[in-house]
Order: structure tokens, then sequence, then C-alpha cells
């Protein structure tokens, strides 16, 4: 078993490092990635604070140097780009000599001002719906085709080793604003999974959204996840877990690559 998409409490995760570290193993994992919140320069409550990061890589490397022979560690970091605040993966991969990135998107800057931001995750749907409408009037096309854009222009500029749950912006749409299947909101998906296989990136398979009750689907969802397939893009189940027990919600996603017939060489078992 493995899993790239990890968090623990330097960043909004539940657990220390070690908890996370020590269940994995007991479970049965060949090889785990730590990917903690980076650092991003204002207040906030789920990122890995600027001034522990280099901790959070030392103890990492410690864990990875104590489970030689016995598990595989890697260190990582989900990094947030963010147009005009965070654009440049590079100086935190440098400072902490990251052996990977996943590159998500979680927050969209308004188009209107310059200090407003939409956030698209968390457990609340009325912060959703509440940023759509201060950051882009309520014009949920606006507001997805801000999203697509953004995750197309951090591709671009960071080739990520992973994208991040590539279209997390269904996930507190529930039906109410788009359908999944309207041809503008597939163009644009579809126009972010083209890149990726241009520049070679790993997509996630993400778990999270089906175990925590918020989505009914993957991320990406099985449509996306079948053209992935005809275009040949490397896959990576990955349960982005915020909890020692979470590291086990695969939610069938292995089991239904294999029922659709994914390319065995793409479903990646590790980096």
């Amino acid at each position: 078993m493995t899993n790239y998409h990890t968090h623990s409490n330097y960043c909004d995760g539940k657990a220390p490092l070690r908890e996370m570290v020590d269940f994995a193993y007991t479970h049965g994992f060949t090889d785990l990635g730590i990917s903690g919140h980076a650092p991003v320069p204002f207040d906030n409550t789920f990122a890995i604070p600027a001034d522990r990061y280099l901790n959070y890589c030392r103890e990492v490397r410690a864990l990875q140097q104590e489970y030689v022979g016995r598990m595989n560690i890697s260190l990582g970091l989900e990094i947030d780009y963010i147009p005009g605040i965070q654009e440049d993966f590079a100086p935190l991969v440098e400072l902490g000599g990251l052996d990977y990135t996943i590159g998500s998107i979680h927050l969209i800057p308004s188009p209107f001002t310059s200090d407003e931001l939409w956030f698209i995750d968390g457990s609340k749907q009325e912060v959703y719906d509440e940023g759509l409408q201060r950051c882009f009037g309520g014009d949920i096309r606006a507001g997805v085709r801000a999203y697509f854009h953004q995750q197309n222009a951090m591709l671009e500029r960071n080739r990520p080793t992973i994208l991040g749950h590539p279209d997390k912006i269904a996930m507190h749409n529930r039906g109410r604003y788009f359908a999944e299947d309207e041809p503008w909101y597939r163009a644009l998906a579809l126009e972010t999974i083209h890149l990726a296989k241009e520049l070679g990136t790993i997509c996630e398979i993400n778990t999270r959204g089906i175990y925590k009750g918020r989505h009914p689907d993957y991320y990406p969802g099985k449509w996306l996840i079948e053209e992935m397939k005809q275009l040949r893009i490397p896959v990576i189940v990955s349960t982005d877990a915020h909890a020692p027990e979470d590291l086990l919600r695969t939610e069938g996603a292995p089991e239904y690559l294999r029922l659709i017939g994914y390319p065995r060489d793409l479903v990646l078992a590790r980096l």
C-alpha cells in the first residue's frame, strides 16, 4: 500500500507525523509521502507556519532514516498557486530539498479587487457560496473558468510532480450552480488534463471527498478519469489523509481503475 498525499498537525492534519508514519507501517504500507500544506504569506489556519517549515522537513528526514529498509518515506509539500501572492514553487522546494510536490488550487483571487480570495475547499458550503458572491458577483462560469485557468498557469510555471484534486471546484457545487456534463465545464476540465498530458504531470485520484461525505465522486470525477485513460495520463491514488485512519480510505479507487481497464503501467504505486 502507498499514499503520497498525507498531512499532519504541522498544518491542518489531526495527528503528529510519527503517528501518521507508524500507522502506515503497522498497516502494511511500503511507501508513504508526507505532503503538508506549504506556508503561505498571510494569516491562516491550514498551512505549515513559515517558521516551522524547516522543522517539518527535518522531522520527515529523521523518520525517513529511521524507517530505512522497512518503509520508504518521501518528503513532499502540497503547494498552493495563488496569482499575485504565491506563484513560484522553487524557493520552497530548494529550501526544503523536497522529493516531490503536489500542486493544488484552494484559493482563487477575485478579478475585481486585489485582496479578496475565494476559498473553494473546507467543510462549509456557505463559505464557498459567500466567496463566489464576494469575489465573482455570483458568476459561477467566471469563477470556474478562473479556477481552471489558474490550475493551467500553475502547471506551466511550476511543473509539480502531481496535480492535486484536479476538479475540486465541483465539491461544494453539489449540482446547484452547474452540471458536470455541461459543455462549457467539460471544455475547461479537458483543457487542464490535456495540458497535464503534454507536461508529463501525474494526476492524483483523490478520495477524500467521498469518505468525508462532501462529494459523491473522486477528484477528478469518473467521466474525467475515462478521458485521462484515453490520453494515457499516469495516475496515483491518494486519500488526502488528515488523520491516521484516513490513510486506508481508498474508497474502491484501485478496484475502479482496474474495472475500467486503466493501463496498469500508468497506475503508479510509487513516484
